[in-house]
């Protein structure tokens, strides 16, 4: 009886090993990758590290792209807004979150600023202007961001 419940298991690992190595539907990429092998850019400004995990221009994603961002001590964003919804979680390190919320009633366009720290995550809607900057002297602040609706270029 109790070989029986063995058969399924076996069945399933003998497919998944006579079954192609598998890839995502987009552009033939494997599904796991090495994070120190996908490219990155720094997009000109010293101190930044940005890796596109999965996106648009890369991996055909229409939905949504990931992004590892890694930011020097000092080193921000500048100033800027996306037509998307953006969602971050701070894996490493500390800084402080700029927001200028057109979405909030008691603060419209009036920048706030808050603490970001290790296992923090915030929300950035549509359009609010924003920056991140690694306020702290001695380590790299770290970020996983998730947008919507990627910037895709025709």
């Amino acid at each position: 009886m109790m070989a029986f419940l063995w058969i399924p298991f076996f069945i399933a690992l003998h497919f998944s090993t006579t079954v192609e190595s598998s890839s995502c539907a987009v552009n033939g990429f494997p599904i796991v990758r090495n994070i120190s092998e996908i490219p990155q850019d720094n997009y000109g400004r010293q101190g930044l590290s940005h890796i596109t995990v999965a996106g648009s221009a890369l991996h055909g994603f229409k939905e949504i792209e990931v992004w590892l961002q890694t930011f020097a001590p000092g080193a921000r964003t500048p100033i800027h807004r996306h037509s998307c919804e953006e969602i971050f979680v701070v894996l490493k390190g500390s800084g402080t979150l700029y927001l200028a919320s057109n979405s909030h009633k008691n603060y419209p366009g009036s920048p706030q600023e808050f603490p970001i720290f290790k296992n923090s995550t915030f929300f950035v809607p549509v359009n609010d202007a924003h920056q991140v900057w690694n306020t702290d002297e001695h380590e790299d602040l770290q970020v996983l961001v998730v947008i919507s609706r990627p910037p895709v270029k025709v």
